[in-house]
């Protein structure tokens, strides 16, 4: 067993040519969202990787998206286990790999997939490994929890996280780190609202004043909207896309915006939900439809949150780390589990850049760091 978490990152180090063709085939392994066949089969493989690490293993089927895995080491001791939460997905659709295979160059890897989260899924193997060669003793289960439309809105995964991170003690998320390989102690919460309006139509050139132009009237509903972006508590509402109308001589019978929001607390979001379902008309002879809501509750900065982090960054130090926190406008499945009371450390995937970019990439160095570091972690908590 490893003395340290400078032996841990010595042992993870030693095996880092055999993981680098490991994450070779997880790349490989096309996952976007709507593909469930490549979602699937990259779940039928991983299971076999944990399997094979002394992990029990759990596919749970879905019937529209991805199958979802589960994979639990079990230590023998009592008590509420760790969960280390990931997702299969990827936002690149298949064939993407063709045009960008996966590369080594001046030290960093390349491939769509590769920093979300690819590696961080790699880091996940690494673990259990550690774990059945007896180099890492958790003290505690482990269950490593991958849903499989994370990018999507995680609409199937949802009710099983849920389920299983309700008995955990702490949930590690191998999210991207922020620039300089930062954990992620703050994402705001993210939600949408479909705003529809129905007019009158008539000919434009005939009878213009019969007509109700529900165009008109949903212009007059986005200048409301994007009024309640509040850059002092972090609330930007974003009226991004607009459709309507038939023909320029036909006044509107129909218009509709898709609406992005972005709060810092529940609080907040809640309070913009009344604000925008509030919203009405000016013509009475138009009708106005509102739908959508929060999606993502955001990950607040709780003083669970603080203590979580600051665990991490004592072992970052030990590691010659300075692992630094930041906050990011987007969500992730953390985001559900820190809402759940749940201490949540966010964005501790291996450090890279270009998330959802074509010049995605990690920085290799990391990957044994950034898994003594997480290993480490679970042994303390």
């Amino acid at each position: 067993m490893t003395s340290s978490v400078a032996d841990l990152e010595a042992y993870f180090r030693s095996g880092l040519a055999a993981e680098l063709e490991l994450l070779r085939a997880l790349v490989s392994h096309e996952s976007h969202s709507h593909d469930k066949a490549g979602v699937d089969a990259f779940a039928e493989f991983l299971a076999r990787q944990f399997s094979e690490r002394g992990a029990l293993v759990e596919i749970v089927r879905e019937p529209a998206r991805g199958n979802l895995l589960k994979a639990r080491w079990q230590s023998g001791s009592a008590g509420a286990p760790v969960m280390i939460l990931g997702h299969l997905d990827t936002v690149w659709a298949r064939g993407t790999l063709a045009a960008r295979p996966f590369r080594i160059e001046q030290g960093r890897a390349y491939g769509p997939g590769v920093f979300d989260m690819k590696s961080g899924i790699l880091v996940a193997l690494m673990l259990c490994r550690a774990f059945r060669d007896r180099k890492l003793d958790a003290g505690k289960d482990v269950v490593f929890f991958f849903t499989p439309d994370e990018e999507i809105g995680t609409e199937a995964g949802l009710p099983h996280l849920r389920a299983e991170a309700g008995e955990c003690r702490a949930v590690l998320c191998l999210e991207p780190s922020l620039p300089g390989g930062k954990a992620k102690t703050f994402r705001k919460g993210v939600g949408g609202f479909s705003v529809r309006v129905h007019g009158v139509e008539t000919n434009a050139g005939v009878d213009h004043e019969k007509g109700a132009n529900a165009i008109l009237e949903l212009s007059r509903l986005v200048v409301q909207l994007q009024a309640l972006t509040d850059y002092s508590r972090g609330i930007t509402v974003n009226a991004g896309k607009i459709s309507g109308g038939t023909a320029a001589n036909v006044v509107p019978a129909c218009a509709e915006a898709e609406v992005d929001f972005r709060v810092s607390t529940v609080a907040d979001a809640e309070a913009l939900e009344r604000r925008v379902r509030a919203l009405r008309v000016d013509d009475p002879r138009c009708r106005l439809e509102i739908s959508g809501g929060l999606n993502r509750p955001p990950l607040e900065r709780t003083p669970a949150v603080v203590a979580l982090y600051e665990k991490a960054r004592e072992v970052a130090r030990q590691l010659g780390m300075d692992l630094g926190e930041g906050s990011t406008g987007g969500g992730s499945d953390g985001s559900f589990t820190s809402a759940m009371g749940i201490p949540t450390l966010d964005g501790l995937g291996v450090e890279g850049d270009g998330a959802h970019a074509v010049h995605e990439q990690i920085v290799v160095d990391d990957i044994p760091r950034r898994a003594a570091l997480i290993g480490h972690l679970i042994r303390i908590l």
